[in-house]
């Protein structure tokens, strides 16, 4: 009974002290090292991975080499480390080391350490191999010339930047272009140059007819110029006639103006309609006009002024221009 008893005893004995080893094992760091190439020519580059596992909260040291890993092997570059969270309060910790040499031979790496809080552990060591490019020993004096350069093949990608350089300046030359043909082909407004005292409304409208006809604007083709500088000269004597701001009138807003200013004179009325009706569908639908319509316009704009200015009543209808325009339309 007493030596079944001990056996029970050590039995159990021996699976605490397994399960706290296990444990104590499972909870150690560790280093591993491994390579991505090695076997490399003289020159050539691969990256060295150094891996530690360890503890969350535990406090490791990890010494990486300066720009020599060992005599022959040259260390270009250390990346920042990543790390990683793994399972069981464990994590892991790897450094890249880009690594060449000019030196061929067969090297084995040197092991790298971490020192945790209670001891230092070093990692396995793997091998390196570096070649010497092949050599025609028995012809050494043959050397080979260096190769041209080999031309790209032709891509039309490559050159989008370029075609859509060239469209667009085409494009502006063009904009720029119409625009100085516009501004050239432009009719010039006559200047109104302030000669002496000021003249009556009807006198300086009368005038401002005057070089409109003299300039001919209809008969080169400039219908919508001519009408617009044809109302606008009636609007300015409108408004200097009867103090009624005229100018930013509609058609209708300025013949009520009219109907309230000379009340029952349908005249003048139909005379002030005819010029503004016409003159929208011109500027407005980009009507063409008749060459009698034209001067019938005229006619009305200088008759109109002289049937409302506020002048002797005996003056001819046309100053000088009377006789013709009579004999036209007789």
């Amino acid at each position: 009974m007493n030596l079944r008893r001990f056996s029970i005893l050590c039995i159990l004995f021996t699976i605490l002290v397994t399960v706290q080893a296990t444990k104590t094992f499972a909870q150690q760091t560790l280093i591993d090292v491994n390579i991505d190439d090695s076997d490399l020519m003289i020159g050539q580059q691969t990256l060295l991975h150094v891996t530690v596992t360890t503890d969350k909260d535990k406090q490791v040291l990890i010494p990486l080499p300066g720009n020599m890993l060992m005599e022959g092997v040259e260390v270009l570059n250390i990346f920042p480390p990543d790390t990683a969270d793994i399972k069981n309060n464990r994590m892991t910790i790897r450094y890249d080391l880009l690594i060449t040499s000019f030196d061929s031979s067969l090297y084995l790496l040197p092991p790298f350490a971490v020192i945790d809080q209670r001891d230092t552990l070093f990692s396995n060591q793997v091998a390196l191999k570096v070649s010497s490019p092949d050599v025609d020993l028995e012809h050494p004096e043959e050397f080979y010339d260096i190769k041209n350069v080999w031309r790209p093949p032709f891509v039309l990608a490559d050159y989008y930047a370029l075609i859509y350089g060239v469209l667009f300046a085409l494009f502006l030359i063009c904009v720029v272009g119409y625009f100085i043909q516009r501004i050239r082909n432009k009719p010039k407004k006559a200047e109104v140059v302030e000669e002496g005292p000021k003249l009556p409304p009807h006198e300086q409208a009368m005038k401002e007819l005057r070089e409109i006809r003299e300039r001919k604007l209809w008969q080169q083709g400039h219908n919508k110029e001519y009408y617009t500088e044809v109302t606008d000269t009636l609007r300015r004597y409108l408004t200097a006639r009867y103090g009624e701001p005229a100018m930013e009138k509609t058609s209708s807003e300025i013949l009520e103006i009219l109907r309230n200013v000379e009340p029952g004179n349908k005249e003048t009325n139909n005379l002030l309609k005819q010029i503004l009706h016409l003159s929208d569908f011109v500027k407005f639908a980009k009507l063409h006009p008749l060459p009698d319509e034209n001067e019938i316009t005229m006619f009305n704009a200088n008759l109109f002024v002289d049937k409302t200015k506020q002048v002797e009543l005996n003056a001819p209808i046309f100053p000088e221009e009377s006789p013709q325009i009579t004999q036209r339309n007789s």
